[in-house]
């Protein structure tokens, strides 16, 4: 099972990190709304890849799923000393419950550009710093999953 939670955190690394190509746009402009361009750039990418993208979208819900069976059915099988088992599933619970309640909605909303500016540079901030958390808890998942083998 290590394998597929290794797997599954790297996949989801690599996810994260085409996200961050777009959204460090955002990063140093903490103020006022956002360039045009760059807005245009963010929403754009989340429109491909939360709503133009179906069904492929599915597949990232998937891993996560798939990734948090694989860290349970360790938890179950003991095959990991427990605080590994644990961690592991907190570090993998987290960002994607995160993910789930906050920064999918707020990027489907965001590609859907139905908001005023302002707004839009909220939603992209948001999604930027979620992915920046996320990032830093699936990267220590992976180092945890590989440390551990």
């Amino acid at each position: 099972m290590r394998t597929f939670a290794a797997a599954g955190a790297g996949f989801l690394l690599a996810v994260l990190w085409f996200d961050l190509m777009f959204d460090v746009q955002t990063l140093g402009r903490r103020k006022g709304e956002l360039p045009e361009p760059v807005l245009v750039s963010i929403a754009t990418y989340y429109r491909r890849v939360t709503t133009a993208a179906r069904p492929m979208n599915r597949l990232i819900a998937a891993v996560m799923v798939a990734t948090l069976a694989a860290i349970i059915v360790e938890i179950a099988r003991e095959e990991r000393p427990r605080w590994v088992a644990w961690a592991s599933l907190a570090l993998a619970a987290a960002p994607i419950l995160l993910a789930a309640i906050n920064t999918v909605p707020r990027a489907v909303r965001l590609g859907a550009r139905a908001d005023p500016l302002s707004r839009q540079s909220v939603l992209a901030r948001s999604i930027c710093r979620d992915h920046l958390l996320c990032v830093v808890s699936i990267g220590a998942l992976l180092t945890l999953q590989l440390a551990a083998a």
